[in-house]
């Protein structure tokens, strides 16, 4: 069995180094005991800036935020012959937002992949929750170290039961390693000895146990504490040695010198065995319960030593039975009462340590090794029945159409802009833009779902298009929070996308009041077409018209605007068309797919093959800039893309991805291709995190969409345009996935749409 391993690795300093070096040597060591050729590389995780003197199993390496680092691991994986790829994840060691950047490797492996957790979060953010979700999807196993830890992926993560395993925190065999030791420090020689080690930092909470200490040393002048560690990396950033100062300070005050002693080092594994094997007490008192896994404690628990901990998740697993005592957070009279118990009757701490060291034979490393060396057989001969789940059909019902942000958003004036979070930002105030989108919008919805609460939302989206509307037709785009108009320049997008949402609710006005007003303020609008300079405007407006005739077929007139606009787009490709740009500009910006989409509705309208032609070359032109992967990667706002040069990814926007999915949903609506209608489905599922991050845009927790994908992570704002853009995705969609829409999911009341009124 060939395994690659990925995580941190010695001599880099860190627990889940140690964690990948010894879980190495476990491996062969069950494989020597098996008979089996166990065969491992290690790909190591590397800060940014720093390189390290590994081993030859090192065979490769990853700087955290390298992108390319990521996909060159995966295809160096893809043809090494390895039979699983083992990932030890910690959001730390990985590059991007909560490490995101693993994903976009698991993404890309054909080989099964175990992945072990070193921390279960109980209320993730969202990029941590999502990250794991995505990352315990691609793998074919997860192997974490406590039942807790089970029971969040089950119910946090949605991990089904049977790709999860629990297999303790591996310690040395502690009977083998005695004859070879070094010798405990001199100085502890007739001392009682408690210790505490790993990287120190404020949350480790070591302040209780030095105001716990002199209750213990006036009864046991021979107590000494033991500090073994480093500050941690990320703590010497960010306040240096502050913390560590601190605590030297509160020992002289509390009169503790000679009964505290840091050994400021990261320490060998051998020599750190040997002062466990030394010492009678161990505490471990952090302040926080959130701590799902401790690879402290279960060391130890196998070197014997009788220990006192903080009611931390994993320490309540695991100290039962008498192998230990919990004490609160912070209570240090509760900690210094149990020391001095322990001390003062030594069978009882005898006790407590042996059943301690009982319990750390039976997590030992080559126990463990073996038990990996199982769960890997296991998940090789169920690998193909994975592949299939992680590939199965996206079922609309498991995203319910809710517009409890629309609702969030909107007041009696209309909706507004943007928001912090998912939090309504006032200080922006609203437009136009914005407001013709939720119109349609809610037509939309009505449309499918039939429900009169849209009616509502119509109602008030419109009223807002109204008064912005001067008595030429013009529009108005922006209003304060407060009322007053402003910076309310002619805006070709803002104008183009009003007309469509008219045009759509003249075509299917739920009751004439509405019709009769939108057919007013629509009729009024085209008095400004002639003003219009940009391709958007165009394709919006085409996009209206369309559902103008449609309402009114015979009406020429309206034929013929559409025809004039759509060979204005023409001329525009021909100016711009050569051998390596078929395009409408020489720049490609945003809303792109708008604008061939508007041409599949001008064929459709007029049969002219001039607009069908074009259509073809330009989606095509489009489609080799945004699917050279398996799932849609737009064109970023970051840098747009220019004739012969190069552009970026970021930031992409929701609203490119809805361009997408109309655009396809125009050609299948014309053609009724399999191909149109599977891209229509893959342009959505970028809403669901089918893109270049492997997150979702959409959140499921607040029913907004996120407004962007950044380089290293979601842009968690979730302003009215991207919600709005999800939202008319997924209407378009939901026929495509197989799914009726699930109008009775959307369980909103009357009291909802009261808004402030």
């Amino acid at each position: 069995m060939k395994i690659i391993c990925i995580g941190t690795f010695a001599p880099r300093q860190c627990g889940i180094a140690t964690f990948t070096f010894n879980l190495v040597n476990a491996l062969y060591h069950a494989g020597k005991l098996q008979n089996r050729d166990v065969e491992i590389e290690v790909i190591a995780m590397n800060e940014n800036n720093q390189t390290y003197d590994y081993p030859a199993i090192v065979t490769r390496t990853i700087k955290e935020n390298n992108k390319s680092d990521y996909a060159a691991a995966a295809a160096y994986i893809n043809q090494s012959g390895a039979d699983v790829c083992v990932i030890e994840h910690e959001y730390g060691i990985f590059g991007g937002n909560s490490g995101l950047l693993i994903l976009s490797l698991t993404r890309d492996l054909n080989i099964p992949i175990v992945t072990t957790l070193h921390s279960v979060l109980q209320n993730p953010n969202f990029h941590q929750k999502e990250v794991l979700k995505k990352l315990t999807l691609y793998s074919s196993a997860v192997i974490v170290m406590s039942r807790l830890a089970i029971d969040f992926l089950k119910e946090i993560y949605e991990v089904p039961a049977n790709k999860i395993y629990c297999i303790e925190h591996g310690v040395p065999d502690f009977e083998i390693l005695k004859p070879s030791l070094p010798s405990a420090p001199v100085s502890w020689k007739n001392r009682k000895v408690m210790l505490t080690f790993g990287l120190i930092g404020r949350s480790k909470g070591i302040e209780a146990v030095i105001r716990a200490l002199p209750s213990v040393t006036e009864k046991h002048p021979d107590f000494l504490y033991v500090i073994i560690g480093k500050t941690h990396p990320h703590v010497i950033r960010e306040s240096g040695e502050e913390y560590r100062n601190w605590l030297q300070q509160m020992i002289v005050k509390l009169n503790l010198t000679g009964h505290v002693l840091f050994m400021d080092e990261y320490m060998e594994e051998a020599q750190l065995v040997s002062c466990l094997l030394a010492a009678d007490l161990y505490v471990t008192p952090y302040l926080n319960k959130a701590q799902i896994t401790s690879g402290t404690l279960c060391y130890a628990l196998a070197g014997g030593c009788a220990v006192l901990s903080t009611p931390y998740w994993h320490a309540e697993e695991i100290l039962t039975e008498g192998r230990g005592g919990l004490f609160g957070f912070g209570d240090h009279e509760s900690l210094a009462f149990q020391i001095n118990d322990l001390l003062d009757h030594p069978e009882k701490l005898h006790q407590m340590q042996q059943k301690a060291y009982d319990y750390g034979r039976s997590i030992s490393w080559p126990l463990a090794g073996k038990k990996y060396l199982t769960v890997f057989d296991t998940t090789i001969d169920h690998y193909n029945e994975h592949q299939l789940s992680i590939h199965s059909p996206y079922h609309i019902i498991d995203f319910p159409f809710n517009p409890l942000h629309i609702l969030r958003l909107t007041d009696d004036t209309g909706i507004l802009q943007h928001a912090q979070g998912c939090t309504p930002n006032y200080k922006t105030g609203y437009c136009l833009d914005d407001n013709a989108r939720a119109l349609l919008l809610s037509m939309m919805a009505f449309r499918q779902m039939k429900d009169p609460k849209y009616i509502n939302l119509c109602v008030r989206y419109l009223a807002y298009i109204n008064f912005m509307q001067h008595k030429d037709g013009s529009f108005d785009n922006f209003m304060t929070f407060s009322h007053s108009l402003f910076e309310n320049d002619f805006s070709e997008d803002a104008y183009g996308r009003t007309v469509w949402a008219l045009g759509y609710m003249v075509r299917y006005a739920p009751n004439d009041d509405l019709f009769q007003l939108g057919l007013e303020i629509f009729h009024k609008s085209l008095n400004h077409l002639p003003k219009l300079t940009h391709m958007r405007g165009y394709a919006n407006c085409i996009l209206g018209l369309y559902h103008y005739v449609l309402r009114f077929p015979d009406q020429e007139r309206y034929k013929k605007m559409i025809s004039d606009l759509a060979n204005i787009l023409c001329d525009g490709y021909d100016q711009c068309n050569k051998e390596s740009w078929h395009w409408y500009e020489t720049i490609i910006t945003y809303d792109n797919g708008l604008l061939p989409a508007a041409m599949y509705k001008a064929y459709e309208i007029t049969s002219d093959e001039r607009f069908l032609h074009v259509a073809d070359k330009t989606t095509a032109f489009l489609e080799s800039k945004c699917f050279s992967n398996q799932y849609l990667s737009l064109i970023g706002n970051r840098k747009w893309l220019r004739m012969d040069e190069d552009y970026e990814l970021f930031a992409q926007q929701p609203i490119d991805a809805m361009a997408m999915v109309v655009l396809y949903d125009s050609i299948y609506q014309l053609k009724k291709t399999k191909a149109a209608a599977d891209k229509l489905v893959t342009s959505f599922k970028w809403f669901l995190g089918y893109n270049d991050l492997d997150l979702p845009l959409y959140d499921s927790d607040t029913c907004g969409c996120n407004d962007g994908i950044e380089e290293y992570s979601i842009n968690r704002n979730q302003g009215a345009e991207s919600t709005i853009a999800y939202h008319i995705a997924w209407l378009i969609a939901a026929p495509f996935l197989g799914n009726e829409v699930p109008a009775a999911k959307m369980a909103l009341s009357v009291e909802d749409l009261a808004y402030s009124s």
